[in-house]
């Protein structure tokens, strides 16, 4: 990947964090965090990773994320001096999930250590 589309995709990910800090009124987009973006080499799409602090609503948030994304474009339009603002894909970020389900399972090794 090139660094032009690294430095786009790390702009993209502050300016989309600010947007949805700020200017986005919707209550199911409350708690998103922006993990990652990840942006094709031709700028036309671009898939946003996310978490959520209350991981029982990611559904409703990722639903609400898609229907704002049109708004969101739009912000972007206006921060980010590149021709064509990419089609946004949002994707709940799996990896600090996964992250925390290994993190348990090492404790878990270590407490059977102690025991033996």
């Amino acid at each position: 990947m090139s660094i032009k589309i690294e430095r786009i995709g790390s702009q993209l990910v502050k300016e989309i964090s600010y947007i949805l800090a700020t200017e986005v009124k919707d209550g199911d987009i409350k708690f998103v965090t922006v993990t990652d973006v990840k942006v094709t080499n031709d700028l036309s799409y671009a898939k946003v990773y996310f978490t959520v602090l209350n991981d029982q609503k990611k559904e409703e948030t990722l639903e609400a994320l898609k229907s704002a994304s049109g708004f969101i474009r739009k912000m972007l339009a206006d921060r980010i001096e590149i021709r064509h603002i990419p089609e946004l894909e949002f994707i709940y970020d799996e990896s600090i999930e996964y992250g925390n389900k290994i993190e348990h399972i090492i404790e878990k090794i270590h407490e059977e250590d102690v025991d033996d």
